[in-house]
This record gives C-alpha cells, structure tokens and sequence, in this order.
C-alpha cells in the first residue's frame, strides 16, 4: 500500500474517531449531566484527534474527499429515525472500528507519521466500559422519567387477602405510571408468582412494575426496577448486580441519606414518611420541609411516600415531588380506580 494511501486511511479514521466522540461527550454532558463520562470521552478525544503541525498537514495534504469512493454509498436504514440509545450504540461501534483500522495500520512498518497501537488498543477497549455506562444512563434515565403522577404501591398486608392482580388492573385503570409489589411472602415461590402476573400486566400496559426489597425476584420476573430501603442491599452493590436498564430506587428519611442513594447508583429516591401512614405505623414521620430539602441537593426524581391521600397530594406536589407513592387511600377504597383517579387529579393541581 502506497504512503498515501495509508494517510488517507488514517485521517479518514481520526476524524471517524473524533466526529463519534464528539457526539458522545456532548450526549454524556449536556444529556445527562455526568461529569464523569464527559471527562473520560473528552480525554480520549484529544488523546486520539491530536497531533503536531507536521502531523496534520501531513494527513490534510493526503485528503481527498471529492474522489472518495464510499462518500455516497449508502446502507439500506442508515438514514431512518434513530433513538438515542441506538444512535449511543452505532456511534461508539463507529469509533471502535476507527480506532481498530487505527490500531492495525500503526504496526505496518514505515507507516508516517509514525502511530502508537498500544494508544488506540487502550481507548478502544475503555470505550467499551464507557458505552455501557453511558447506554444504562440514558435507558435507566428514561424509565425513572415516567416516575410521574401516581406511583401506587400494592402491600399485601393491606390489601388482605383480594386479588394482587385486580387490584393493580384497577389502579392502572385510574392512570397509575407505577406499581411497586411489596410482599412479606412465607415462601418464595409464592412471591414469584404474583411478581410474573403484575409483570405481565404492567408490561402489556406501559406501566413501570417494581419490586419491593428482593432482588433476585425483580430478576426472575424481568422487572422495570428495585426499591430498596435503608436496611437492605446496600444501593451501590445492586446497582453492580442488576441490568443495565432496570431502574433502581431508594428510601430516604434524611438529606445525607438522600446524597449516599444518588452517589451509589440510585434512579430515584422516596422520601416519607410525609404524614402519619395507617400502611406503617412506625414510620418516622418528616414532612413537607425534609422533601423540599432532598429537592434542594439532589437531582433524581422524587417520590414522596406516606400517608398522601387525594387531600393533601396536591401539597405534597408543590413541595417539589415528581410523584406520590400511594397505599392506603387507594387500596382501602371502596372504588380503587376512582380513588387512583381522584389522587392524580389532586397532585396535578398542586404542580
């Protein structure tokens, strides 16, 4: 292969690798806010991209577009409609690919400028670490953005003994965005059981389906998201342990609370209990005042959590809840899906 040649290869992959980067960082930035991921792509970025005078000229004096045979060739899809996760995915294939051709041609002898492969061989494989991240970021991001309205969760103590499943039809009948099991089962088995029917339901609906504390149930049934409390599975370990799209979230009394949840990998956070709740007893009791605090340092949505009812959700809303979690004015009513409707109504009015 002529010299030429190899320029041309080379600054046609630079600028592949550069151009898919870009995009990345700026999604990682200002899509998502991640200070982390927005440093490590823009290290890689100038990494890759950058080189002396010489160098460039060298590759911009190789350059020629207008007599580019692939310039117009087309794949059958590739100008359609995309989704941001799968414009994250094409893109960083797009720049591992660059950064492999990159990799190949820096071991050909006489290659000038004279190119490192270890260089491109370490950002190819930390890009992948980065485009998982960044696609469970984004995938998890848009689930916890239906957290909105009325998130109702179904005990079984309260509902005693009534269908799990004609309960939840109801409530998502009444507009719920969200139904969390919450069961002290005897046996397992039991628990799967009622968590693969909500499953299917919610699935068929468009409703987010959580499972309260166990994990390895939320991963058998293919749940939307976890719910853990302060005396469970430590928030960063489950986040290492679940998908890449299941949301996790997390009960908080406190602002410090609050903080650790979305430092270790939580997707929301509920904050309760607001008011005095009949469904726990001896929930500790923080009120309106502790919600506009956590709204005050945290930037997870929020689902406030105990003892809102279709009186006061709409205080509830103007503190500064995304959501309301809601047991005992929905599931003790004489008419669940009214009752759903009634707390949706209240809560929008107070937004």
């Amino acid at each position: 292969m002529m010299l030429e040649q190899r320029r041309r290869i080379i600054d046609a992959n630079l600028n592949r690798a550069g151009e898919g980067l870009h995009l990345l960082e700026e999604l990682a930035r200002l899509g998502l806010n991640d200070v982390e991921l927005t440093g490590r792509l823009k290290t890689m970025r100038h990494e890759i991209v950058r080189g002396d005078l010489s160098f460039n000229k060298e590759l911009i004096q190789s350059r020629d577009a207008a007599d580019d045979v692939g310039a117009d060739i087309e794949v059958p899809g590739e100008g359609k409609e995309k989704e941001l996760p799968v414009i994250v995915v094409s893109n960083a294939r797009r720049v591992q690919e660059a950064l492999r051709v990159l990799e190949e041609l820096a071991k050909i002898p006489g290659t000038t400028p004279k190119l490192d492969a270890d260089k491109f061989k370490k950002a190819r494989f930390d890009l992948y670490d980065i485009e998982q991240k960044l696609l469970s970021r984004l995938l998890r991001r848009d689930k916890a953005g239906r957290l909105t309205g009325l998130y109702a969760i179904i005990d079984s103590g309260v509902l005693g003994g009534r269908s799990h499943l004609e309960a939840a039809g109801r409530i998502i009948r009444g507009g719920a965005k969200a139904i969390q099991l919450r069961h002290k089962p005897d046996g397992k088995d039991e628990l799967l059981a009622i968590a693969q029917k909500l499953q299917k339901l919610c699935s068929e609906n468009g409703v987010l389906f959580i499972v309260n504390d166990y994990l390895d149930i939320a991963l058998a049934v293919g749940a939307d998201g976890l719910h853990l409390g302060q005396k469970d599975l430590p928030v960063a370990v489950a986040r290492r342990l679940l998908p890449i799209d299941m949301i996790l979230g997390c009960s908080v009394t406190t602002v410090e609370q609050a903080k650790a949840a979305e430092a270790g990998g939580a997707d929301y956070i509920a904050v309760g209990s607001i008011y005095p709740t009949l469904s726990k007893e001896t929930a500790k009791v923080v009120g309106l005042e502790m919600l506009r605090r956590v709204r005050g340092v945290v930037g997870l949505p929020l689902v406030a959590i105990g003892g809102i009812n279709r009186d006061n959700a709409g205080e509830v809303a103007a503190a500064g809840a995304d959501g309301v979690a809601v047991i005992s004015a929905i599931l003790r009513a004489e008419d669940a899906e009214e009752a759903a409707r009634q707390v949706i109504k209240a809560f929008e009015a107070g937004k």
